[in-house]
C-alpha cells in the first residue's frame, strides 16, 4: 500500500505542478500582451510642440476674432469682433420676424450667384 499511496502522492504533485506551471505561463503571456499593446506615452517635447502650434494658431487668428476688418469691401461686408457681434445679434433679435427677414436678405446678397459670363462671339457668323 505504501507504494500505491506514494505513487498517488507523486501523481497529485505532478498534476499540481502542471496546473501551477500552466497558470504561470498564462500569466506571463498576459503580462507580455499588456506590455506589447500598451499605448506609448506622449513625450514632453511633443506636448510642447503641440502647445506652440496652438499658441501660433491663436495668435494668427486673433486679429480675425478681436478687430474690425473688411470681409468683402465690394459687397459692403465688415468683420466684427465677437463680443460686439453678440451685442448686435441680441439687439437685432428683439423682434424675431424683422431679424429673420434681415438675415434672409443678407444671405441672399452674400450668396448671390455671379452674373453669367457673356457668350463668345462665333467667328463664322
Amino acid at each position: 500500500m505504501n507504494s500505491n499511496s506514494s505513487r498517488q502522492k507523486v501523481r497529485l504533485g505532478a498534476y499540481a505542478a502542471a496546473f501551477f506551471g500552466t497558470f504561470l505561463i498564462v500569466a506571463l503571456l498576459v503580462r507580455l500582451m499588456q506590455s506589447y499593446t500598451e499605448a506609448p506615452s506622449i513625450p514632453a517635447t511633443r506636448a510642447a510642440e503641440r502647445e506652440k502650434i496652438l499658441t501660433d494658431y491663436k495668435a494668427a487668428n486673433e486679429p480675425l476674432v478681436k478687430k474690425y476688418d473688411w470681409q468683402d469691401q465690394a459687397k459692403g461686408f465688415v468683420r466684427v469682433p465677437i463680443e460686439r457681434a453678440k451685442e448686435l445679434v441680441l439687439k437685432e433679435w428683439q423682434d424675431p420676424a424683422a431679424a429673420r427677414s434681415n438675415m434672409m436678405a443678407r444671405a441672399a446678397k452674400e450668396f448671390a450667384p455671379p452674373p453669367k459670363a457673356p457668350e463668345p462671339v462665333n467667328p463664322y457668323e
